[in-house]
């Protein structure tokens, strides 16, 4: 594998959009490997198809009902530890890809690089590297050497900040709750909890110290778009 070829590889891809997993086939299909690519619409299903297979590489989406990515890389880390995980997503702010390689991941690309980095990235990550868009590789690095205590979004757990991401693109607590898989009370207390921790007074200061730290960007999408 030293020469960049990576024969056989055995590829789970995870992305609640099937217009996604198909674009995601074919461009790991461009690349001319004997690769076998199986596909999951979800956290929870991804954990079913874990156990029936064994997997070189798993590639998650960041934002999915119902589990997470980042909440599915804690379970996939404790079960299968020598799975290497590359995430996949719409989401270019450089706290979410910290936050993927803090739990474990090996490599981070955004969507709209894909078509380019994608299989570069699945030979380098099953190959025991670590990759990282360019796009995002120098703010990466600059935060991972600065200061994180004066990060304010730092003091938020991963869920409340995927409650916070949906609050400033406009979603409604109702709307929250099923897209997580939460209760409306569990989201309700979620919302205090960061109103606290970032001493903010009311939801219309959240939603503008979320445009400040760049949680606008690429909203998230409707169910059933892609």
């Amino acid at each position: 594998m030293g020469n960049g070829h990576s024969p056989g590889l055995h590829i789970l891809v995870v992305d609640d959009h099937a217009i996604v997993r198909e674009g995601l086939k074919r461009l790991l299909d461009s690349a001319g490997e004997d690769w076998a690519v199986s596909e999951a619409s979800s956290g929870f299903e991804a954990l079913e198809v874990l156990r029936r297979s064994r997997f070189d590489i798993a590639i998650f989406d960041l934002s999915m009902p119902g589990m997470s990515g980042l909440d599915l890389l804690v379970r996939v880390r404790a079960q299968y530890p020598a799975m290497p995980v590359l995430f996949l997503t719409m989401r270019a702010e450089e706290i979410y890809a910290r936050r993927a390689f803090e739990g474990g991941a090996r490599g981070y690309l955004t969507k709209d690089g894909a078509a380019q980095e994608l299989v570069t990235a699945v030979r380098k990550v099953a190959a025991g590297g670590v990759y990282v868009s360019a796009s995002l590789a120098d703010r990466l690095v600059l935060q991972l050497g600065g200061n994180g205590a004066n990060r304010p979004l730092d003091r938020l757990s991963d869920r409340e900040l995927e409650v916070l991401r949906r609050l400033v693109a406009g979603e409604r607590p109702t709307e929250i709750a099923q897209a997580m898989s939460l209760s409306i009370k569990t989201v309700s207390s979620h919302k205090s909890r960061i109103q606290d921790k970032l001493q903010l007074p009311n939801l219309a200061a959240l939603v503008r110290f979320g445009i400040e730290n760049g949680l606008d960007e690429d909203d998230v999408r409707p169910a059933g778009v892609a």
